[in-house]
């Protein structure tokens, strides 16, 4: 498998792929989330087949944000999320930051599962109804 820097069609592509996303973003709406921010965009790929994506861009001088991600599900449980967050996490500290925040749902236990193991702290949490969608924000020191 290689981590690589990708692109939005790319990781439009995988997107696509996955079922969780009901609302899932498009190579437009990501284009103009990015505009004029500093971002990265990375792709897993084995094979020449896209396996997930991880798309994150600067908040300020200090403090990167980790927006948009996901793994195919044909590809969960081989590594692919762990070695898009090291990838990531690596850029971030060469380029100077000092923080990786990410905001992730109680749906997703598998990535809050994931940013627990890696160091991550939850410092807020959004309670919604249902209670599955509610938010929690987490955040890296480097």
């Amino acid at each position: 498998m290689q981590i690589r820097i990708g692109t939005l069609q790319e990781a439009e592509q995988v997107a696509a792929q996955i079922a969780e996303f009901s609302r899932s973003e498009n190579r437009a709406s990501m284009a103009l989330r990015l505009a004029g921010k500093r971002h990265l965009i990375l792709v897993a790929e084995d094979e020449q087949q896209l396996l997930g994506f991880k798309i994150g861009y600067q908040v300020d001088a200090s403090t990167f944000y980790s927006w948009f991600g996901g793994v195919t599900a044909a590809a969960r449980n081989r590594g692919v999320a762990q070695q898009l967050l090291e990838a990531q996490e690596r850029w971030v500290t060469e380029q100077g930051y000092q923080a990786l925040t990410v905001k992730s749902r109680n749906q997703f236990p598998a990535m809050l599962r994931l940013l627990l193991r890696n160091g991550y702290l939850i410092e807020n949490f959004e309670k919604v109804d249902p209670l599955i969608e509610s938010r929690l924000y987490l955040i890296k020191y480097f």
